[in-house]
């Protein structure tokens, strides 16, 4: 197979939470475990750090790579979801896996895996476990996908355990409550591995119980203060992961050469050092076209506290939203006085755009219907003028399809 017909294989043949929703989702760890058997356990022949969270876990993952790059260690990162290309989930020290890599390894794993009948992910995360150990790196980031108790990452045993934060997502799998959203990210904490809680959301016991039944050291980097750095990603909402970053380096450190230098340079150059995209990024200037991936209540709300805060005299929105999630309250939250661009992303777990334009009219929000993102793009360009700003959100789909188009 090309490269093209291999992810083609892997994105149609296999269920895919990103694109078809919780019926990808399996709640259960057996079938990564037999998987990575088959690879003789690749896991256990590099030493990673777990990062699982609701909000900023992509951005406290990169960073973390970024850092250690810095100190002059060969870097696994894994990531997900991607935005335009799939190899972006599998890099070492930036560079992302090679077509030849993902080429043969479903080539040459296909009838093996054909009897366990994984997901996407499942396949994914052998992938890059199995890249990892093939590549000798030092260290490999691990971000979750879903939850964390019974993501197909879980089955690694890390130096570090790393929970940015809890806030609702993903209900109809996670749970519809903090406590039980927050046992399920708890459920990276590893025995005799130190964790590190970013914000403990209101469920700082259930972080602690789970910490002193695995008999884990817990940090809580929202207790401590930490000097200020310059770091290269720029949304209100990163200050709170640079806390949680600053803390992680802090108890690595304690047992891997980490230096101060290392963690300053790493932290200017996130983007430069990993490639990671679509976190309150600049698409263009003139009028100012701005992006990010939020797209939970927790991560619009920062987002809108963002755009209040940038000068601008009319805000465009250009918006897509998934069909699996209660957008009642982050409806609420969206800015009144904007004029709103809706369309829907070209995967099948896209919210219709029919029903998103209803229920914003609903809410007394000005919009306007689109075809697809990219005519929304066009329409925003050419009704704005230069003291305007052009903001593109509302999942992570909305913005992979725009940064194609820049």
């Amino acid at each position: 197979m090309t490269y093209q017909e291999t992810i083609d294989y892997l994105f149609s043949h296999l269920p895919m939470f990103q694109r078809v929703g919780s019926t990808a989702f399996k709640k259960d760890l057996s079938n990564t475990i037999k998987l990575t058997s088959i690879l003789n356990n690749p896991q256990n022949n590099f030493q990673s750090i777990h990062v699982a969270g609701t909000n900023g876990k992509g951005s406290v993952s990169h960073s973390l790579s970024s850092i250690l790059q810095e100190q002059g260690y060969k870097v696994g990162l894994y990531t997900s979801p991607h935005l335009v290309d799939f190899r972006e989930r599998i890099r070492i020290n930036g560079k992302v896996i090679s077509k030849k890599y993902v080429i043969d390894f479903v080539a040459n794993n296909q009838e093996k895996f054909n009897g366990i009948e994984p997901s996407f992910f499942e396949w994914t995360v052998a992938l890059a476990f199995d890249y990892f150990s093939n590549q000798k790196v030092d260290f490999a980031v691990i971000e979750t996908g879903l939850g964390g108790r019974l993501d197909s990452t879980n089955i690694i045993t890390p130096i570090l355990s790393v929970i940015t934060n809890i806030s609702f997502d993903h209900q109809a799998i996670l749970g519809d409550t903090l406590e039980l959203i927050g046992k399920e990210k708890a459920g990276i904490i590893k025995k005799h591995t130190p964790v590190v809680i970013g914000q403990s959301s209101g469920v700082k016991s259930i972080f602690e119980e789970k910490a002193v039944e695995e008999g884990a050291l817990i940090y809580f980097a929202e207790e401590n203060q930490f000097e200020p750095y310059n770091f290269d990603l720029k949304g209100s909402y990163q200050k709170a992961n640079l806390q949680t970053i600053l803390q992680s380096c802090t108890v690595l450190s304690k047992s891997i050469p980490l230096h101060q230098n290392s963690i300053k340079e790493g932290l200017k150059k996130v983007i430069a050092n990993t490639g990671l995209r679509g976190r309150w990024e600049t698409l263009s200037q003139s009028p100012q076209i701005i992006c990010d991936t939020g797209h939970n209540e927790e991560g619009i709300k920062f987002i809108t506290q963002q755009i209040s805060s940038i000068p601008h005299k009319q805000l465009h929105f250009i918006i897509t939203m998934v069909n699996d999630k209660d957008i009642t309250n982050i409806l609420k939250l969206l800015p009144t006085k904007a004029k709103y661009y809706v369309s829907e992303a070209q995967i099948p777990r896209a919210l219709k755009k029919e029903a998103l334009f209803e229920k914003m009219q609903a809410n007394n929000l000005k919009c306007e219907l689109f075809n697809s993102v990219e005519e929304a793009v066009y329409a925003a360009q050419n009704t704005s003028n230069q003291e305007d700003l052009i903001f593109i959100g509302g999942s992570t789909f909305t913005v992979a399809e725009a940064i194609q188009l820049f």
